[in-house]
């Protein structure tokens, strides 16, 4: 069994989730932290893993999975930091610098998405069987992540799923959307806010019959379509606080079967959509489980020689 100890982070919206485990899958200590403002938060995350470390030993590396937009650009002056985001305050928050500055440890970063696409990938009960995955998630925002033969997507920047513009709903037209950026973009149409915006409840608060699911679930079956047309990938994952309603899901399968109108192979599979777009396999622990896997890396590129160093950003 494996002794080596991991630090990880799943860094939201409305908490910080840390934990040092042993190896993947043991937890040993955990600790949620409310996202308030950069300085009190990290203080937070930082204190907890200095305290951890006292007790259990010391991590050999640390993961972040963190909500975004975020700069993965390890060539970037800027890489590590969030950059332009709703989050009031966290806009060019070094994320990366400042917890090698703290704690001394080699880091490695992704968006929380990207990281739970990898552990559903790595870990889920697909596992070795498909190649590609896409995550969604839909709470406090929206975003969506992908793994393409087991790497996560990264470009000029990372999928940025949840501000994709979508057809609006007739019965939808009045709202104007909630996103500072792009005002009806997806996630300013479909996210827990959003929702609250217009309805004044969660959407699992809300009756059956609500028009709602209807309106939620076609939006979201929308970019269920568009992921399937654009990247083709094996297995398409919704979760997040939003998907909380049950009822969700099948609306977007129902939709997106619409759009696709029987266009691809997937659609003539006995299961139809019921096994190509799911809930998590690893339920709520996706975001921790990526952000593992990130420490994992992390230590192994350390023990190379790599760019997972505190020397690495000594300068910036």
């Amino acid at each position: 069994m494996t002794t080596t100890l991991y630090g990880a982070i799943e860094a939201g919206g409305t908490k910080f989730r840390c934990v040092v485990a042993r190896g993947i899958e043991e937890v040993l200590a955990e600790v949620r932290v409310p996202t308030t403002t950069p300085e009190a938060t990290l203080a937070q995350v930082t204190a907890f893993f200095a305290d951890a470390s006292a007790r259990l030993g010391t991590v050999s590396a640390l993961g972040i999975a963190t909500f975004g937009p975020v700069d993965l650009d390890r060539r970037s002056p800027s890489f590590g930091r969030i950059l332009a985001t709703p989050k009031a305050g966290w806009s060019n928050t070094d994320l990366v610098g400042t917890l090698l500055r703290q704690l001394g440890r080699p880091v490695a970063i992704d968006t929380d998405v990207n990281a739970s696409a990898r552990a559903e990938f790595e870990r889920g009960y697909d596992a070795g069987v498909i190649n590609s995955l896409v995550y969604v998630t839909v709470g406090t925002g929206i975003g969506g992540g992908a793994v393409i033969d087991g790497r996560t997507v990264k470009g000029l920047l990372h999928p940025e799923m949840g501000h994709v513009q979508v057809r609006r709903d007739s019965r939808d037209a009045q709202f104007e959307g909630i996103c500072p950026f792009h005002g009806d973009c997806l996630e300013g149409l479909a996210s827990g806010p959003a929702i609250l915006a217009r309805w004044g409840a969660p959407l699992s608060a809300l009756a059956p019959e609500h028009i709602a699911h209807a309106v939620i679930g076609g939006y979201l079956g929308q970019l269920a379509c568009s992921v399937t047309l654009l990247l083709s990938p094996q297995r398409i994952v919704f979760g997040g606080g939003v998907m909380d309603d049950t009822r969700l899901l099948q609306e977007i399968r129902t939709r997106a079967s619409a759009l696709l109108g029987g266009y691809l192979p997937h659609e003539r599979l006995p299961a139809g959509l019921e096994t190509y777009i799911t809930a998590p396999t690893l339920g709520t622990r996706s975001g921790l489980m990526g952000a593992l896997l990130l420490a994992r890396d992390a230590a192994r590129e350390d023990r190379l020689g790599g760019l997972g160093s505190p020397e690495t950003v000594s300068e910036r």
